[in-house]
């Protein structure tokens, strides 16, 4: 990445709260995959580790499903940030952005930021930048071009006509992650409209922001790339080059 700016994904496979969590250097990006199968017992140690609030949250979720993903991606991010800064996970508590971007309440450098889908989550991490991530599972878009029609860029549209019906739909979630991404980097929710950027459809390991609009200069403070996810996925990463 740029500014010798490191990537590093892990795999949180504990069953358990309990995890050993590596030294973050100012110059490395750690991303952590956290498949959202659990036992009931599992999940169960995983909750008692959530705020009263968090609690609330888990409890408005329907169907076991959805409740246990969040459950599990909210407290693997209290185990990792506790394993970071050197605290206990349920006793962090967390402020929010006015676009509801969570971060630490103490006056910490520590970044992250946190996706999920279907069956797996990612959670990013880094000392001294603003950090987006997005993961997506990839599956049978019936709609790709219409959504793409809404939501992209007419540079990126033009690139998803010229590919074939059988590329589409990775193509799109490709955009899709990427773009989601950055947004969440940027920290300002859908007040940032998505056809003022452009980002790269192909797949590729290069700089995959192309163009910021209205100021060019923009795409230059940031790092976006593609990071390996889980088999059937597809995530992106956008980091700001500079604190």
């Amino acid at each position: 990445m740029g500014s010798a700016l490191q990537v590093e994904v892990r795999e949180f496979c504990n069953v358990t709260p309990d995890c050993v969590v590596p030294e973050l250097h100012r110059n490395a990006v750690h991303v952590w995959n956290r498949p959202l199968q659990a036992s009931s017992t599992s999940v169960q140690q995983f909750y008692t580790l959530l705020s009263t609030e968090e609690r609330e949250r888990a409890g408005r979720y329907h169907f076991d499903v959805h409740r246990n993903a969040f459950i599990l991606t909210r407290a693997t991010l209290r185990v990792l940030i506790a394993g970071y800064i050197g605290n206990k996970p349920e006793a962090l508590s967390f402020t929010y952005t006015h676009y509801g971007k969570p971060m630490l309440d103490a006056t910490d450098e520590l970044r992250f930021n946190v996706s999920h889908t279907d069956g797996m989550a990612v959670l990013a991490f880094v000392k001294g930048r603003e950090i987006g991530v997005d993961v997506e599972k990839l599956r049978e878009q019936r709609d790709a071009r219409a959504l793409a029609e809404r939501f992209f860029s007419m540079k990126e549209r033009q690139a998803l006509e010229k590919l074939s019906d059988d590329e589409v739909d990775a193509a799109f979630f490709r955009c899709w992650t990427r773009k989601e991404a950055y947004i969440k980097a940027k920290g300002e929710g859908l007040s940032l409209p998505l056809h003022q950027f452009d980002v790269s459809i192909e797949a590729s390991e290069g700089q995959l922001l192309l163009a910021t609009r209205p100021d060019s200069s923009e795409a230059s403070r940031w790092i976006l790339r593609d990071f390996p996810a889980a088999p059937g996925y597809v995530a992106a990463l956008a980091v700001a080059e500079a604190g």
